[in-house]
């Protein structure tokens, strides 16, 4: 896995650089350049950026509640990617098209698409228009769409680890963790090979708290919410 997390005020890695602070994004969904989109900040408050949506196939892993994926998928729609969403519970994910709005004639966007888990034909992505694919499919999804071309990003929603996921998680250049129980995070630290200190810091993340790991990275974040974001999503939360 490679890293895919930096600070806004330091030059750390690959992710665009975005300098509003947190308490001022106001917006649906803060946009970085390119692809990058603020997911949260540091513990010092510092605004902390994704690159989300890449010139290359991207994997990303999600481990934790409903609230952290649709909050992921608002954002990259915010930064102008197609979001196709294959999940067994639609319902859940009709906050999207909802965000995407109506075309002139009253027609949902076309922007959002949400799929059952079965194989459908991609809309083609480019770099004016990026494709995040949200694979929903429960701890163990079949992988029905790998991210294969430059400028889409599969995004894999686990509600919890599960052995069996082992090998999607670690193909992810980057994962998000929110907090998790003993279990899971003996798991987690048997996929990564984290040290005890990290594997106890998965069991006493708050709420608002997410883990971003990849390679050479551990990065403790806290998610920030805009008001828009309240309205469609509630609090922020770890549950669904």
């Amino acid at each position: 896995m490679t890293s895919r997390v930096r600070d806004a005020n330091r030059n750390t890695g690959v992710a665009p650089e975005f300098t509003v602070d947190p308490a001022l994004l106001d917006a649906i969904s803060p946009s970085g350049d390119r692809g990058g989109i603020v997911l949260g900040s540091g513990l010092q408050g510092e605004p902390l950026t994704i690159s989300a949506l890449r010139s290359t196939p991207t994997r990303i892993v999600l481990v934790g509640g409903l609230y952290l994926a649709r909050q992921v998928a608002l954002r990259a729609m915010a930064v102008g990617a197609w979001a196709v969403i294959a999940t067994g519970r639609p319902a859940a994910w009709q906050v999207l098209s909802k965000a995407a709005g109506t075309q002139p004639n009253g027609r949902p966007s076309p922007l959002v698409q949400i799929r059952r888990l079965s194989p459908v034909e991609l809309p083609r992505p480019s770099e004016d228009a990026p494709l995040l694919v949200v694979n929903d499919g429960g701890p163990t999804p079949p992988d029905l769409f790998p991210p294969r071309s430059p400028w889409q990003t599969t995004v894999y929603v686990l509600p919890y680890l599960h052995p069996q996921a082992g090998a999607i998680a670690n193909a992810a250049d980057l994962v998000l963790m929110q907090r998790l129980p003993a279990g899971q995070a003996e798991l987690a630290a048997r996929l990564w090979r984290l040290p005890p200190q990290m594997m106890h810091q998965l069991t006493t993340l708050k709420d608002d708290q997410v883990v971003a790991l990849g390679r050479n990275l551990w990065r403790p974040l806290r998610l920030v919410t805009t008001s828009k974001e309240q309205q469609l999503l509630g609090p922020v939360r770890r549950g669904d």
